[in-house]
């Protein structure tokens, strides 16, 4: 039988490795929800991909620069996943309103309302730092 530091040791990595798998399937078990496809056909992320795709010729450079910007401060691990939401939101919020280009006005208030609101400190931190007015979007906060 086991016993003394070798059980401990087992019980320990069997306690990691469990922990580890729960964590990883929770993250695989919420990307699997978001491609269930919705009543309409498309999943979340078919629409994020679609928006980024339509109004791909309304980005211009700046542009593109202010959002590498603003998504800096999110892990480099995530930050693929969070660009390609928040450009979603953005080319959505553009699209519906018709615009002619991506504006630095669209690009913040894309931001705003694509990240959870436990982020928006790191986006006024970032706002304040380049010197951009944040009052014009209190009401999207």
């Amino acid at each position: 039988m086991l016993s003394g530091w070798f059980l401990w040791f087992i019980l320990f990595w069997v306690v990691v490795l469990s922990s580890s798998m729960a964590i990883g399937g929770f993250f695989m078990f919420r990307k699997f929800l978001k491609k269930l496809p919705k009543d309409d056909g498309k999943s979340m992320m078919d629409w994020e991909m679609h928006y980024v795709n339509e109004s791909r010729h309304l980005w211009s450079d700046p542009e593109k620069a202010l959002l590498e910007d603003l998504v800096s401060p999110v892990p480099e691990l995530f930050r693929d996943v969070a660009r390609q939401k928040i450009a979603g939101k953005i080319g959505e919020i553009a699209l519906k309103e018709n615009a002619s280009k991506i504006t630095e006005d669209l690009v913040i208030r894309g931001y705003i309302q694509a990240t959870p609101k436990r982020d928006h400190k790191f986006l006024r931190k970032k706002l304040f730092e380049k010197q951009i007015e944040v009052a014009p979007y209190e009401h999207l906060f």
